[in-house]
């Protein structure tokens, strides 16, 4: 097998610091890439050619959503894993429109985090859902790519016209999907909102 080049994309420097332990002992692989956030991301995979990507869903700018398509266009050969404390159905479907099917629990133990990092190495298929059972009503389920970029937005408390101008959209666009969220989610304010999300795990 071909040696990987891996970047690491996570807002901890201590969970950084974890993987790169892990690909070094169990793999053998001590030299990778690492970034914090969603503009030190597109750079560094501007300057350089990964193969595999490890990504977390909340970095320290934003929803890494938000650079996904950009890069599923511009690296369609790049192969990436979730790995991240959100839960893995509530992002599943929208994970699956830009063909990423590796998710990794932050919460699982270490045994089971190697064996599911060697899959994603050997471009094996991704192992069964092994993550917390969802409940046939989890109201954040069924949520588009753009709803979960903007819902991360709301539960940080970020105004309609600063969500706006950090997804570069129109002030009525980012109103429109705002009621579709609370429509989805039955809450009729953010503070309901919020403690939704509490409830099913969701920041």
């Amino acid at each position: 097998m071909v040696k990987p080049n891996i970047l690491l994309a996570d807002d901890h420097s201590i969970t950084r610091r974890g993987l790169k332990l892990l690909f070094e002992l169990y793999f053998g692989y001590p030299d990778m890439g690492e970034v914090s956030n969603c503009g030190e991301l597109m750079k560094e995979l501007s300057k350089k050619t990964y193969s595999h990507l490890v990504l977390d869903i909340i970095l320290s700018d934003g929803s890494s959503l938000e650079v996904l398509p950009a890069i599923q266009k511009l690296y369609p050969e790049l192969r990436i894993m979730i790995f991240s404390m959100q839960p893995a159905g509530i992002y599943a479907k929208a994970l699956r429109q830009y063909g990423i099917y590796h998710y990794v629990s932050k919460t699982i133990h270490e045994d089971e985090t190697i064996k599911l990092l060697r899959r994603f190495l050997q471009n094996d298929p991704p192992a069964p859902d092994h993550g917390e059972p969802l409940g046939l009503n989890n109201p954040f389920s069924d949520f588009t790519p753009r709803e979960l970029e903007i819902l991360h937005y709301m539960l940080k408390g970020t105004g309609t016209n600063e969500i706006a101008s950090a997804l570069n959209l129109k002030w009525n666009t980012i109103s429109t999907v705002k009621n579709r969220i609370f429509e989805k989610t039955n809450t009729g304010n953010v503070i309901e909102l919020k403690d939704l999300a509490t409830l099913y795990k969701v920041n």
